[in-house]
């Protein structure tokens, strides 16, 4: 059992969806509650799992275990309960309750856990397809929808090219090296570097930069946030984000941290892009989900900085951004999932008028979501940024920071004019009650991105612990 205990929590999702998939084919009528609230319970008993297990290797060095790699399980958890709890009234009143779902959420969750876990290039690939196969099925869950089957084939057709793209990388990484292992790949390249191992690495860059939604492999981004149900969408905007950038983060750092000199200047060009495109691009928006789609594109170039420093506090920064990134963007999903009005969901940034008079507490905890993701102190928002500047700062990107604080600026404009309309526009005080999931989740977010300034030593040392494990 001790020898189980590393892979448990993959066992559970894999077996607990099997088991829920049979359920939902065999009961009438289709359990949808049932199933979502299985997958809930097994994604926390896997997550209580991850906490022990022990730092390994598992399959002959195919998967590894580490404090780096429960962090980053631990985000993708929290994120994945936050979206099913999210789904349940939503679903329902979407007419989209489906029990196939949780098991998608499940399944995906499962290659999320690989990916991070991944200490060979065809582990990598394995979780990165197991969890992006999932995706693309969830993008299209409301099957009657056009705009939901659109963001389902667009996010699809896009995600294949980015999947070639990443295996053409992993093909000319073991081409020229003879290993696809992370240990070995990191001798071997830190001996001897030859040109067509490097063209491998910028392809493997340009897969992953796709999952993470990185300018300019983001096309996909605002169209299948905007498709897709809200409630996923919530998931795609937390969860994969989270596993994607642990994923960035141990692949750079692992076997190809040799050679930071050569792929350093790349996630530069990445991270500038993704701001500047993030903070212009929202500002003519007017769909809430749209602009939640670019604010998620600036963010994740934010946290390329840490990943650019190639240091250790580099790396401890992108962690503790990606934390609270997290739970700042499935708080604003709950604010945004509870935008009904007369039983019809809306998503125009000026249906938003008039809620401060009618909802004050829903008003208040959307304000402080989008003061957070402007880094208006003293918010967690701000923290985050505050580190990864300093990060990249430490290791001589003055330049990348300097941009990092325009662009902040410049955004800044689009999340006040959220705050704007909600409490000064005159609008139709007609929106309907926000149901007790949804609040919760809400509430959960707004207190820990409101009160992460009085105690933010636990995220910090654990972000430093997994750092240090990562580089180590």
């Amino acid at each position: 059992m001790t020898s189980l205990l590393p892979i448990l929590p993959a066992l559970l999702l894999g077996l607990g969806a099997m088991a829920l998939l049979i359920v939902g084919v065999l009961a009438k009528p289709e359990p949808a509650g049932f199933t979502t609230w299985g997958a809930i319970v097994l994604l926390v008993a896997a997550a209580l799992v991850s906490c022990a297990a022990p730092d390994t290797l598992l399959f002959h060095g195919l998967l590894k275990t580490s404090l780096f790699t429960r962090f980053a399980d631990a985000l993708v958890y929290t994120a994945a309960v936050a979206a099913l709890l999210l789904a349940l009234d939503y679903n329902r009143k979407e007419g989209i309750a489906r029990f196939e779902y949780p098991i998608l959420v499940l399944l995906g969750v499962l290659g999320m856990v690989v990916m991070i876990s991944a200490a060979d290039l065809m582990t990598l690939y394995i979780g990165f397809e197991l969890q992006s196969l999932a995706l693309y099925i969830a993008a299209a869950l409301a099957r009657d929808s056009v705009r939901s089957t659109e963001a389902g084939l667009k996010y699809f057709v896009l995600g294949a090219l980015a999947s070639g793209l990443l295996v053409y990388g992993i093909s000319l990484v073991y081409g020229f090296t003879g290993t696809t292992s992370f240990a070995a790949l990191a001798g071997l390249l830190g001996a001897n570097i030859g040109y067509g191992a490097v063209i491998g690495l910028v392809f493997v860059i340009v897969g992953l930069a796709f999952k993470i939604s990185a300018a300019p492999f983001h096309m996909w981004t605002p169209d299948v946030y905007e498709g897709a149900p809200t409630s996923v969408t919530a998931l795609f905007g937390t969860a994969p984000k989270a596993a994607a950038m642990a994923l960035f983060l141990s692949v750079m750092t692992g076997p190809f941290g040799h050679l930071l000199a050569q792929w350093q200047m790349i996630i530069e060009i990445l991270a500038i892009i993704s701001m500047a495109l993030g903070a212009l691009a929202a500002i003519g928006q007017t769909n809430i989900k749209r602009l939640m789609a670019y604010s998620s594109i600036g963010h994740m170039g934010y946290a390329l900085m840490g990943l650019a420093a190639g240091t250790e506090a580099g790396i401890q920064a992108t962690l503790i951004y990606v934390a609270i990134y997290v739970v700042m963007s499935f708080g604003a999903f709950a604010c945004i999932i509870a935008m009904r009005r007369r039983g019809q969901a809306v998503e125009k940034i000026s249906d938003l008028a008039g809620l401060a008079a009618q909802r004050p507490g829903f008003a208040f905890a959307m304000a402080l979501f989008m003061w957070a993701m402007a880094g208006i102190p003293p918010l967690s928002g701000f923290f985050g940024k505050l580190y990864v500047f300093s990060a990249a700062l430490n290791a001589g990107l003055v330049t990348l920071v300097i941009i990092g604080i325009i662009t902040s600026v410049i955004s800044a404009f689009y999340y006040l004019r959220v705050i704007k309309v909600m409490y000064f526009d005159a609008g139709a005080p007609d929106f309907d009650a926000v149901p007790a999931s949804v609040n919760f989740v809400m509430a959960v977010g707004a207190a820990v991105t409101a009160l992460f300034i009085l105690l933010p030593a636990p995220l910090i040392t654990a972000a430093s612990a997994a750092a240090k494990a990562l580089m180590g």
